[in-house]
């Protein structure tokens, strides 16, 4: 397909990032040269070096004939106006990075409609509601969830004393009484997408999926689940932080917020009454012990360092804080903020690649069937994906064992109206089916996709 990307600060040069190794022709607009040739320069991309706005700017990038027009500057309003000249110069689909929280639910609805803007992506909300969940859920690291939320994975690691530890993946069922899927599981540098006869081992971050009643009986069988968290302090009064409190303050937690930024501090002290907003520097150990860190159940770093987020997570997790959750940006350093413990990371711009690369395969795809959503698991080595199967589809109508799938793929659900499917051998796919695969290879679009060849 043929993609212009407006904007490439992180969150665009992410997305160019993502949809290079998708083989898809790319344009980039930016208004600063050593960004626009910098990216040429990494990537196998156009660039043209200009105002987003500019309707001469957005002609030259031949919108007119793009299949996907992405506007993510820090700006939203650029955005949706340059959506908006993009679209009525002919590009089939926009989207509009739109980050403001006064853009709410009825304005966004608004703005799409008479802007005609395929989809607004928020990433400080996406972010957000990934954390929200967690918290909800203080055993996971990581929590996806598809076909209308009637399947989940959840990502954990298995502590020193795990009683998985030295378990066969074939016999967990029988043995802790829940009907569970172990999917994926990382050791170290290596993932595996393991078969029955796989032996689990402390350290093990593992994927399980399960309807969610049968995921809540495993992992409080196997002593993995905590009580939601109820106290959170947040430091940093970012967006994320904005949107992160004012979830938790419905469902009744407590939740204590604190910045160095006087200013924002009053803001968000106005725009979140029932938060305790502190002004003071979140990386000086006094405040945090005077701020009550070793009585908190959640602690959450979401500063705009990567380093300060890190460091001062691990003072939290010194003191005892049962979850603790850091916000990392730089490739380059999540890695090693994994090895230092810190196994709960969140990257907004990863988050917004990873809906746009979905809705690009969605778009790219007319054969049998559509990704209709796709998640990046085990630190982005697996995807996650899910297909609705159309009439047509190669797959349909044979059981799955008279079929050869790509090495390192495995379907772990099936949807049929109202009911999931724990895949067997016997299970056919039937036309209208929803389906749930998990792989290590990367750039599939299409159900068929997962055959060998």
């Amino acid at each position: 397909m043929k993609i212009i990307v407006a904007g490439c600060g992180k969150i665009g040069k992410s997305i160019v990032e993502s949809l290079v190794v998708e083989n898809h022709e790319i344009l980039i607009i930016d208004n600063k040269p050593e960004i626009v040739e910098e990216i040429t320069n990494i990537y196998d991309v156009m660039g043209i070096c200009g105002n987003c706005a500019d309707s001469d700017i957005v002609q030259e990038a031949n919108a007119s004939e793009c299949d996907l027009y992405l506007a993510v500057t820090d700006s939203d309003e650029l955005n949706m106006l340059s959506c908006f000249i993009a679209k009525r110069m002919g590009a089939k689909d926009t989207i509009a990075r739109i980050r403001a929280p006064e853009y709410n639910d009825d304005s966004l609805a608004f703005m799409k409609d008479n802007l005609e803007i395929s989809m607004p992506i928020n990433p400080e909300r996406l972010a957000a509601r990934e954390l929200f969940n967690i918290l909800k859920f203080p055993h996971a690291l990581k929590i996806e969830t598809f076909v209308r939320r009637t399947m989940e994975i959840t990502e954990v690691r298995l502590r020193d004393d795990s009683v998985l530890d030295g378990v066969k993946l074939m016999d967990i069922r029988e043995r802790f009484k829940a009907q569970v899927l172990v999917c994926c599981v990382q050791r170290g540098e290596d993932v595996f997408i393991p078969a029955g006869d796989f032996v689990l081992r402390k350290g093990d971050r593992i994927g399980v999926t399960a309807p969610h009643e049968e995921m809540q009986r495993f992992f409080r069988a196997t002593g993995f689940l905590q009580k939601q968290a109820k106290s959170v302090i947040i430091l940093g009064g970012s967006r994320i932080a904005y949107y992160l409190a004012e979830m938790l303050i419905e469902i009744g937690v407590s939740v204590k917020i604190i910045d160095k930024d006087e200013k924002i501090c009053e803001e968000l002290g106005d725009a979140l009454p029932q938060a305790v907003v502190i002004y003071g520097d979140g990386s000086e150990q006094e405040l945090l012990l005077e701020e009550g860190i070793k009585d908190a159940d959640a602690f959450i770093a979401l500063t705009g360092s990567d380093e300060t987020n890190i460091l001062v997570s691990m003072f939290a997790m010194m003191n005892n804080v049962k979850k603790v959750i850091s916000k990392v940006n730089r490739d380059e350093i999540a890695p090693m903020a994994a090895r230092l413990g810190l196994d709960c990371i969140v990257s907004p711009k990863k988050m917004v690649s990873d809906v746009v690369l979905s809705y690009a395969r969605a778009l790219e795809n007319s054969k049998g069937s559509n990704v209709e959503t796709l998640y990046k698991l085990m630190d982005g080595n697996v995807e996650a994906l899910e297909f609705n199967v159309r009439e047509d589809a190669s797959i349909i109508n044979k059981p799955l064992k008279d079929l050869e799938f790509l090495k390192n793929t495995l379907i772990i659900g099936i949807v049929r109206g109202r009911k999931t499917i724990t895949p067997s051998g016997n299970t056919v796919i039937q036309a209208g089916d929803r389906v749930v695969v998990i792989t290590t290879n990367h750039g599939l679009g299409d159900i068929s996709d997962i055959l060998a060849k």
